[in-house]
């Protein structure tokens, strides 16, 4: 039997590495060539069949540059394995392969503005942060990240139109600057959707390292089409941070809207903690957030979508798509992921309740606010359901809102459910059903009509068990369906035997 606290360390890890993973455009087998690795073995710890090692962890960590998050996350794994040793176990530390930049450690950041606008063609990213160098060397360069990704939740489009569309240094049209001192840079990673650059503190000219005890300012801005430009924008905490601030300036024509996540290497996606401010300027929508002491190695996501494309069928720039319109991408642009992504082809994790309460509770909030989004796209007449599979968290727990049934006064209205599980099912009848993850199509499943449901309330975890029936049962097996890797589509056709055999019975 193993011990839940280690799998829940070894889970953490492994979130963290998929996720620096992607930030840096590497696939599985991309990552175990420049680690060394058999590309299975990386498989085979992604998908937790095998338990990451030190000598893994430690490379991981140096191929992906992840600022010591990944190897916190193992020792911390290791920590659970060998909880209060006797003897002291030697650690090594990830830097015995290559050093880190010790300057790279001593910088903090006071400040950081981020300002994204978009003129209907590009977007345009300038990025001012206020630095201080508390360490005892002098900083001679500072790391900078260039993300792209033109469909989010799709990994597998993404990379292939990155291969053949790649973000190129020319169009980026790099500049940077130190108090007004052109800085020239020199480019560490280059992917077809991700580049990483040392910013110099020197140019042609001259020499400005950032001495201990100073503090400066430096600015750097590039440019990306709106091709290759996704509807999100992303702030990560990779340096202590005073302040941070984001502003997104968009053409008010488009009747922009704005949500944005927060998450961390330990924590899934959750709402900001507080609100995006809206401001209208003349013919601009400006949309401004700021937090103060942020946690180091969160990462703050900023999401929108335009109303006015939706309406008149256009994309960003305002020509023609003939896409843009389709449900699919109506969903998509809400954050739904749509039907093909892995996330919704395998089992979501459990929940460890009540230890995992503010985890369960900020994925409800989560959902609930894709929930929210979602609404603005589609009236649902009867009510609606949601999995976090389906805005990209693999947990298991969803929300059902039915307050638009008929006989709402019979039912339960909005709840959330963790862990649940069918323990009755009878009276089963056909009907046509939807998803928001395949919203082109609908079919007739089987379904129970009469239901009895165990599950856990996220925010205590108290065991609570539902009876069910009509419309609200078959919301609740479609949304447990999701959590089970299983789409409404896979019970089409009479699949009533491998339905009770698969998941319940």
């Amino acid at each position: 039997m193993t011990d839940p606290h280690v799998d829940q360390a070894a889970d953490a890890f492994v979130a963290a590495l998929v996720e620096w993973r992607r930030s840096r455009g590497l696939s599985k087998k991309q990552l175990a060539a420049d680690m060394g690795f058999d590309p299975s073995y990386v498989s085979h710890v992604e998908a937790r069949r095998h338990r990451p090692t030190e000598d893994f962890a430690r490379r991981a960590e140096l191929v992906l540059n992840a600022g010591g998050a990944l190897w916190q996350r193992f020792r911390e794994y290791d920590e659970a394995r060998h909880p209060a040793p006797t003897v002291p176990r030697p650690r090594a530390d990830p830097g015995a392969i290559e050093p880190r930049p010790p300057s790279v450690a001593a910088v903090v950041v006071e400040h950081e503005q981020a300002d994204l606008r978009h003129d209907g063609d590009a977007y345009h990213c300038v990025v001012r942060r206020r630095l201080y160098n508390a360490g005892r060397d002098p900083v001679t360069r500072y790391l900078v990240r260039i993300a792209v990704d033109r469909y989010p939740n799709e990994p597998e489009r993404s990379n292939r139109h990155y291969r053949d569309h790649p973000l190129t240094w020319s169009e980026l049209d790099l500049t940077a600057a130190c108090e007004g001192e052109p800085m020239s840079w020199r480019a560490k990673h280059d992917r077809d959707a991700f580049k990483e650059v040392w910013l110099l503190f020197e140019n042609d000219e001259a020499r400005f390292p950032l001495y201990p005890g100073q503090r400066t300012t430096i600015e750097y801005g590039y440019t990306v089409g709106t091709d290759k430009w996704g509807h999100w924008f992303q702030r990560a905490v990779r340096l202590p941070t005073t302040k941070l601030s984001v502003r997104l300036d968009f053409p008010a024509h488009l009747r922009p809207v704005v949500w944005g996540v927060e998450t961390s290497l330990t924590a899934e996606a959750g709402a900001l903690r507080s609100p995006v401010i809206e401001q209208r300027e003349a013919d601009r929508v400006l949309f401004s957030w700021s937090t103060e002491d942020p946690q180091l190695n969160a990462r703050y996501r900023f999401e929108w979508r335009f109303r006015e494309s939706v309406a008149n069928g256009a994309g960003p720039a305002g020509a023609p798509d003939k896409g843009a319109g389709r449900p699919s991408d109506l969903m998509r642009t809400a954050g739904i992921v749509q039907r093909g992504a892995p996330m919704l082809d395998r089992a979501a994790r459990w929940f460890d309740l009540p230890a995992q309460a503010p985890l369960a509770t900020d994925v409800v909030a989560g959902v609930l606010d894709a929930l929210e989004r979602v609404s603005e796209l589609h009236e649902f007449g009867k009510g609606v359901g949601l999995a976090a599979p389906q805005v990209g968290v693999g947990e298991q727990v969803f929300a059902v809102d039915v307050t638009g049934h008929p006989k709402a006064a019979r039912v339960h209205g909005v709840f959330a459910l963790c862990n649940a599980v069918v323990v009755e099912a009878s009276r089963w009848r056909l009907g046509r059903e939807g998803c928001m993850s395949v919203p082109d199509l609908t079919g007739d499943v089987k379904r129970a009509g009469r239901l009895v449901v165990r599950g856990l309330l996220p925010g205590s975890g108290v065991e609570v068990t539902m009876t069910t029936d009509a419309f609200e049962a078959r919301a609740l097996q479609h949304e447990i369906d999701h959590c089970n890797g299983l789409i409404f589509l896979d019970r089409v056709a009479g699949a009533h035997a491998v339905y009770q055999r698969k998941v319940y019975l």
